[in-house]
């Protein structure tokens, strides 16, 4: 089992910058993903990081602009976005999985999931 806990969304105008945090009950072994989900639409891949924090992948829509990084002592996970634009808008999720070795970007590959944080980007 693992909790998490996701922070650090909030409004945020356009072109603007944010770091969401993940706090976790354990990280080792697990890969940790960032997902979205807006209002109508269905949740979607954002970011994810192995379990060493070697790896990382980022969806089109964000690569660039956004960092995925890890702390395995403090069982932390960030997700660092600049250049927000409104279509950022959606709430963000901190998901786990334990580390299998391979890309996952579908979010019924994640076991855990945290309750979600807002983020609002305003034009």
């Amino acid at each position: 089992q693992v909790q998490l806990e996701e922070s650090g969304g909030g409004l945020v105008q356009a072109g603007g910058s944010l770091r969401l945090s993940c706090a976790a009950s354990r990280l080792t072994f697990y890969d940790m993903g960032w997902f979205r989900q807006a209002p109508g639409k269905e949740r979607e891949f954002v970011a994810a990081v192995s379990g060493s924090g070697g790896i990382t992948y980022y969806a089109d829509s964000v690569k660039g602009r956004s960092t995925i990084s890890r702390d395995n002592v403090e069982n932390m996970v960030y997700l660092e976005m600049n250049s927000l634009k409104p279509e950022d808008t959606a709430i963000y999720y901190c998901a786990a999985a334990p580390s299998l070795g391979r890309r996952r970007v579908r979010a019924d590959e994640y076991a855990y999931w945290g309750q979600g944080t807002q983020v609002t980007v305003s034009s």
